[in-house]
């Protein structure tokens, strides 16, 4: 690690010499009173304690956070943090694909949260070069989104807490499941990015919430995780619903929708099933993504009383 730092140092003297800062605030800890933990990527993290001062390098693990009430705790989130509302005020340390180190060691924390689909590895290693621990989560269906709010209110000593939150979000999960049990399943489309159109395969979140609230996902078995989809292969596959997760913000979604209606051979369209849905509720793997998992189970099912 010395060495490491050394190089920081000479190679990044700026970050290098922050570094030297951070380890020289960290409280000391006596082993004894080390818990260890291990994040999604089977990495060994030791805390001295309950971390008084995070910083989050995702809008949707600063979700989570807020979500356990540790708002006090949260000392730096990165761009687009902006729910709930009060995380906007919180400092930047950039964007998650764009993490600025000095900013987040300036800040002092005694914990970080990064994502490993999210964040840079280097960024991980100059944290850990600098004694500052990382927890990577990695979440990958509904029930691991919810498993790792669990994991960081242990992490951050309010695991009561969290049971009971978690708790909560499996009864709503699993009041989905059972209402939409043996249910004929539509073939779903969902588009995530309008140029070029772009889906998702079986090895994500979104997959995972179109089946669990009823459906087929139409892309689920093509081998890129975001595979791009000409408009020709929409036509011959011909989806019962299509979906388009969109910004809250600017009309080109609605313009999107209205693009799609000009094909009346497609089933969604012919039958009006073409929707906006709000990309906060499907993108992050957040405690909201239960309210897009929801969302998803009323259109997709529209027979239902919800």
């Amino acid at each position: 690690m010395v060495i490491k730092l050394l190089t920081t140092i000479f190679t990044r003297p700026r970050v290098g010499l922050l570094c030297i800062v951070a380890l020289l605030a960290l409280p000391f800890c006596s082993i004894a009173e080390e818990k260890v933990f291990f994040d999604a990527l089977g990495r060994e993290i030791r805390l001295g304690g309950s971390p008084a001062r995070i910083v989050s390098l995702a809008p949707s693990i600063t979700e989570i956070l807020y979500y356990l009430g540790l708002e006090e705790r949260v000392v730096g989130v990165t761009q687009f943090s902006y729910y709930p509302p009060e995380a906007k005020s919180k400092p930047k340390v950039g964007s998650y694909r764009d993490v600025n180190v000095e900013k987040i060691l300036e800040l002092a924390p005694n914990l970080v949260i990064a994502t490993a689909d999210g964040n840079e590895p280097y960024v991980v290693e100059l944290l850990e070069e600098a004694g500052i621990p990382v927890y990577v989560v990695n979440p990958r269906d509904i029930e691991e989104v919810i498993s790792t709010i669990g994991k960081i209110g242990e992490l951050c000593g309010v695991e009561s807490r969290a049971r009971k939150l978690c708790k909560a979000l499996d009864e709503r999960l699993s009041a989905v499941k059972k209402k939409v049990a043996g249910l004929r399943k539509p073939l779903v489309f969902l588009q995530i990015n309008l140029r070029p159109i772009m889906s998702v395969n079986r090895n994500t979140f979104h997959h995972d919430v179109i089946q669990t609230a009823g459906g087929i996902n139409m892309t689920a078995d093509l081998a890129s995780t975001y595979p791009r989809i000409s408009l020709e292969e929409v036509l011959k596959r011909k989806p019962e619903v299509i979906l388009i997760s969109c910004m809250a913000r600017g009309g080109r979604f609605k313009k999107a929708l209205e693009r799609w209606m000009k094909w009346t051979d497609i089933p969604a369209v012919k039958n009006n099933r073409v929707h906006l849905v709000d990309s906060d509720l499907l993108d992050r793997p957040s405690p909201r993504l239960l309210d897009g998992l929801e969302v998803v189970a009323q259109l997709l099912h529209p027979e239902l009383d919800w």
